[in-house]
């Protein structure tokens, strides 16, 4: 592996899992990998879960860790090809990413969508660009249209839960304040249709999210009967993927809200969230803190994920 930015990089889903496992029961077996190693993880967005977890999976390797947050603690950086650079950036991110590339041997990137632009997003323009010009390792600490790190951790989170041998699972959106990106409802949605899961999406109509993403799973615009004897509920919200609305709020219904109304017809079912979340937009107090929330288990999966990530790269550069 010498990339990480979808499921298909993992290869055989299931060993991907029990190697996290297996990895869980020693995080330090394989520290020798990363001695006199440094991993680089560039930040062009706020983070603190993926910031402090996958900095944990380096050093449980022996990794030497740096952090570099771009438009606080460096130069400004303009991504684009043919623009005059008269403004607030004064480097360009192609001469950035081979000097970044020499001081590192595996590099994470995060970078979110912009949502001014939908084919610069859904290109993938900044992570593609590292893993182009840094002659280094690169994996998504989740890009544009992509979270393969979170995802990796929900599956792991799920196998770790399951009481069925095939689980129904439950991608369910959810209101918020704010327009934000695709890329956890479409890693989880890519991790989902590669599980032996049943798999449901549902949604507003409006909030499509993108074929590739989707393939075949089952997409129900009723909420309540999505839940129905669902053994896992996930909610996250995103703006609306279909133009023209790409990147818009189309929806703030309450009804949408995770509460027991909706867990009461579930089986049972687990919570699940990636945080951070926000409380009776998304989930009720009720759902988050009841004992069938799930969301602290989950998170700390995030360690684990990334580990196994980095094993790989360091293994196969």
């Amino acid at each position: 592996m010498k990339t990480y930015t979808n499921v298909k990089d993992l290869g055989n889903l299931q060993q991907a899992v029990q190697e996290a496992l297996e990895i869980k029961k020693n995080r330090y077996a394989y520290k020798h990998i990363g001695e006199n190693k440094t991993l680089l993880m560039v930040f062009f967005n706020s983070s603190l879960r993926t910031r402090l977890s996958t900095q944990k999976a380096g050093m449980n390797l022996g990794m030497n860790t740096m952090v570099l947050d771009i438009n606080q603690g460096a130069w400004k950086l303009e991504t684009e090809r043919g623009v005059v650079m008269d403004g607030d950036k004064p480097e360009h991110i192609l001469e950035a990413i081979p000097v970044m590339g020499a001081y590192c041997d595996v590099i994470g990137v995060r970078a979110f969508a912009q949502f001014e632009d939908k084919f610069f997003d859904y290109s993938e323009t900044i992570i593609n660009q590292f893993i182009k010009y840094s002659g280094k390792p690169v994996f998504s600490m989740e890009a544009a249209t992509a979270h393969p790190l979170q995802a990796f951790a929900d599956l792991i989170t799920i196998e770790e839960h399951k009481k069925t041998a095939r689980p129904k699972v439950v991608l369910t959106w959810a209101p918020h304040p704010r327009a934000l990106p695709q890329a956890v409802p479409n890693s989880f949605a890519d991790f989902m249709n590669e599980a032996d899961v049943d798999f449901v999406i549902t949604h507003p109509e409006g909030y499509e999210l993108a074929d590739d993403f989707v393939r075949g799973a089952k997409v129900e615009y009723n909420q309540m009967k999505a839940f129905e004897g669902a053994d896992f509920i996930y909610a996250k919200n995103w703006a609306a993927y279909q133009d023209p609305n790409y990147g818009k709020i189309l929806s703030t219904d309450r009804n949408w809200t995770v509460s027991e109304r909706q867990m009461a017809v579930t089986n049972n079912a687990y919570f699940m969230h990636c945080l951070p979340v926000r409380r009776n937009m998304i989930v009720t107090d009720e759902v988050i803190e009841s004992p069938q929330s799930i969301v602290i288990p989950e998170a700390a999966n995030r360690e684990i994920s990334a580990q196994v990530v980095i094993k790989r790269l360091l293994e196969n550069s």
